[in-house]
């Protein structure tokens, strides 16, 4: 449901969403096929995990990625150079992460 919500609001500011997964091997397999911009990946997936997709990812090629979380301790133990932030979030606080996480791609 957060998902979709998420799809409606990066529509309304005018971004294409490929995909909706909500497990790590449907993450990875969209992440191949769809080839995205950004992805904004939850860091809890069924079956696994989003910080485990986005390693499986990386290794085709650098995408711009924000992690989200009810535990962002734990994402910051495991990727302390990710971008990501703590939920519950708001419209302001992921377009930041959003810029930090493009800045990021731009600047390596």
């Amino acid at each position: 449901m957060i998902a979709m919500l998420l799809a409606d609001m990066f529509a309304a500011m005018g971004h294409d969403v490929c995909a909706i997964e909500a497990t790590e091997a449907g993450a990875v397999a969209a992440a191949l096929r769809c080839r995205p911009d950004l992805m904004i990946v939850d860091a809890r997936l069924g079956d696994g995990s989003g910080v485990s997709a986005m390693e499986k990812i990386l290794h085709t090629g650098f995408v711009p990625h924000v992690f989200i979380s009810g535990d962002i301790l734990s994402v910051r133990a495991l990727k302390p150079d990710g971008v990501a932030i703590q939920k519950p979030f708001d419209e302001s606080d992921l377009i930041r992460a959003i810029r930090r996480a493009l800045g990021a791609a731009a600047a390596s």
